[in-house]
């Protein structure tokens, strides 16, 4: 397990990887400097990394999943509802893959705007 930092000039939050392939190859590729995307209450952007599915995977997360969507090539931010949830659990566009967990109360990302830019490196 690694711990990971999310951060940007308003908030850190700090969250753990987990030991999975999906996981050391995002710990692999960090830091990840992006803009955000935001879709529902989950940030999203793309990575390099181009990972096939594990067969566990599936649209449906908790809140403070960490997980990797394929069709984006993307690390997504699970905080909420999203636009194909039904109630308040969040719900992914498609299969993800969850490889990590924040550690910290998700509530600042409540405030990421669509294009902020994001940091997520090494804690």
């Amino acid at each position: 397990m690694v711990d990971i930092r999310i951060h940007n000039q308003d908030f850190s939050l700090r969250a753990r990887i987990d030991d999975s392939e999906i996981g050391r190859r995002i710990v692999a590729a960090l830091p990840f400097h992006t803009h955000a995307r935001v879709w529902g209450q989950e940030i999203y952007f793309g990575t390099s990394l181009q990972v096939e599915l594990p067969p566990n995977a599936q649209a449906d997360v908790e809140v403070g999943d960490l997980a990797y969507w394929p069709p984006g090539h993307a690390f997504c931010i699970f905080f909420g509802p999203t636009p194909d949830s039904e109630g308040d659990r969040p719900r992914a566009a498609g299969p993800v893959a969850v490889f990590g967990r924040l550690l910290d109360d998700h509530r600042p990302l409540t405030f990421v705007k669509d294009g902020e830019l994001l940091e997520v490196s090494l804690a």
